[in-house]
């Protein structure tokens, strides 16, 4: 398998170095800010909630270009329509100007993680009642609430620190922890009024977000400092404090921190980065898979018994450089999803250019899909097709589960990472304008 002609070019070391340099003018004038699975996917196509009738639907997030493409959640993944998830840009932009420490920090998140580009929208999820769309923007550094029918903002929260990342909300739709990744914080808000419920402190540069015990707790992965040119191993040490948190999804309080670094060095693979990237928990929460930074594959941990079990290498495409510092954010592979049933997984093998559904109790992969710079991955409203986000080439794919076969791509925007489930009231079609 070779790479496809039309991914973007990967090389960030000199964006690495501009990011370093962009942080290192704050040096020393930083002032000290105080901290001030994801989602209940319902796989029903339509639900009542009150009086309106809502519709099942994928939002899609154009990091880059900052809108989210809706589009059906299964079927035919036809596009419903497109949201302006940055309606405020000139504000926003204007506030940054006028603060140089917040300029330095946008111009790095450029530079950096952006691969030269502004990140505009990471994550999103709607409310219980269809009415709005929740988002954290990255280099806006907050979230806003954006009203699906008008496209305008009913609230925002600026995160502390001056970036925003992966998000979830809770499982009955009224919470959504918002990690930011500069001031080593959890933020959780409230969906209808964006107040803030409490927070917690994690490692650094905290990233995923994942509801466990049916909302009761909520785990939080730190991947350290990932936007330097210390990829090498014996560097692995200036990477940080990666670990899992585990706080009480009510009290907010810290119940259990996880040192994977201690796990997989138990389990004999210490050559194997302690960074934890997209996880995927099996229905009954039992066991975990989680990608790391630089490795193409996943790891199976079991959470009763506090172990790794197994790990999984997936197969390099021949085109991909072993140059590590070429992998975007330290990301070998990124983006995994479960079967509804938890018997398959679905892997995007970001710098690899491929996904593949690998069966979980073998660990076997299937074909391997040519895909470029898949990013993310999430199932299908009706459970039969794992759903990613090719951002190379700016469309969706969907993959059949049973066979592992491509069933079908839909053209995007610019730059599409995450992919969430979502309603919006059925007669929807994007917002008024004029």
């Amino acid at each position: 398998m070779t790479r496809s002609s039309t991914c973007r070019p990967r090389r960030r070391s000199p964006l690495r170095a501009a990011f370093l340099v962009a942080v290192g003018l704050t040096a020393g004038v930083l002032p000290t800010l105080p901290a001030s699975a994801g989602a209940s996917e319902t796989p029903r196509q339509l639900r009542e909630t009150g009086s309106a009738a809502l519709k099942e639907v994928f939002f899609v997030g154009n990091n880059w270009e900052g809108t989210a493409d809706v589009i059906n959640s299964r079927g035919d993944y036809a596009k419903v329509g497109r949201i302006d998830m940055i309606p405020d840009k000139k504000e926003r932009l204007r506030e940054i100007y006028l603060n140089p420490v917040k300029l330095a920090f946008f111009l790095g998140i450029r530079l950096g993680p952006g691969e030269g580009h502004d990140q505009y929208v990471d994550d999103m999820y709607t409310t219980t009642d269809g009415t709005s769309v929740v988002a954290s923007r990255p280099s806006f550094a907050d979230v806003v609430s954006i009203d699906v029918r008008s496209g305008t903002i009913n609230w925002r929260f600026p995160v502390s620190g001056f970036r925003s990342d992966h998000m979830a909300v809770s499982p009955d739709g009224t919470q959504v922890a918002v990690s930011s990744s500069t001031s080593n914080t959890v933020h959780v808000l409230d969906m209808v009024t964006g107040k803030e419920a409490g927070n917690f402190k994690t490692g650094d540069k905290p990233h995923e977000n994942v509801y466990t015990d049916g909302g009761a707790h909520l785990w939080n992965m730190a991947i350290g400092e990932v936007n330097t040119d210390m990829d090498a191993p014996w560097q692995d040490f200036t990477k940080g404090d990666r670990r899992i948190t585990v706080a009480d999804a009510k009290t907010f309080q810290v119940k259990k921190i996880i040192d994977m670094r201690e796990r997989l060095d138990a389990f004999g693979r210490k050559d194997l980065s302690d960074a934890l990237r997209p996880v995927a928990f099996t229905p009954d929460e039992s066991k975990m898979y989680f990608q790391v930074s630089f490795f193409n594959g996943f790891v199976e941990y079991d959470v009763r018994n506090d172990k790794i079990t197994r790990v999984k290498t997936l197969p390099k495409n021949p085109g991909t450089s072993d140059d590590r510092t070429t992998y975007v954010n330290d990301s070998r592979h990124h983006g995994m999803s479960m079967s509804p049933r938890g018997d398959k997984l679905c892997i995007a093998g970001t710098m690899d250019d491929y996904v593949t559904v690998v069966d979980r109790e073998t660990l076997q992969e299937g074909p391997l899909v040519t895909a470029s710079k898949p990013y993310w991955a999430t199932v299908s409203g009706d459970g039969k097709h794992c759903v990613v986000s090719e951002s190379g080439t700016d469309q969706v794919t969907a993959i059949d589960f049973a066979t592992g076969e491509k069933v079908t791509s839909i053209p995007v925007g610019d730059h599409p990472q995450r992919v969430r489930l979502g309603h919006i009231p059925t007669d929807w079609t994007g917002p008024a304008t004029g």
